[in-house]
């Protein structure tokens, strides 16, 4: 039960990003992007940058806040994920970035942050 509550808050909050970046100028190119086991939410361009972003959507701040969920461990999956879909696509002249886009529903008030450059690779 809780799991499936769990799914349909990270849907609503994956749909939600998708507007806010369509509205502020991004092209989504993929959704749910799987390499193995491993996903990233949304691969988007935002003029001459592919972005791969990370929705992390919450209720309550009691657990932190959503981009504070982002863990090393997900960062090196998510850029084992982009790894690979830049291998399968022909990206040689666009620059790359990773995105957070953080969703709060917190007492009935939606809440949109999106953390440009929220980690580096080296």
């Amino acid at each position: 039960m809780i799991k499936k509550y769990k799914q349909r808050l990270g849907k609503s909050g994956e749909d939600l990003a998708v507007s806010f970046l369509k509205k502020n100028g991004f092209e989504i190119l993929n959704r749910n992007y799987r390499y193995g086991h491993k996903e990233i939410d949304i691969i988007g361009k935002d003029k001459n940058t592919i972005v791969f972003i990370e929705v992390k959507t919450g209720r309550s701040k009691n657990f932190g806040s959503p981009q504070e969920w982002v863990t090393l461990r997900k960062q090196k999956s998510m850029i084992e994920v982009a790894l690979d879909f830049i291998q399968r696509n022909d990206f040689r002249d666009f620059d790359f970035r990773f995105d957070v886009v953080a969703i709060n529903f917190e007492r009935g008030n939606t809440k949109i942050e999106h953390i440009k450059n929220a980690f580096m690779v080296d």
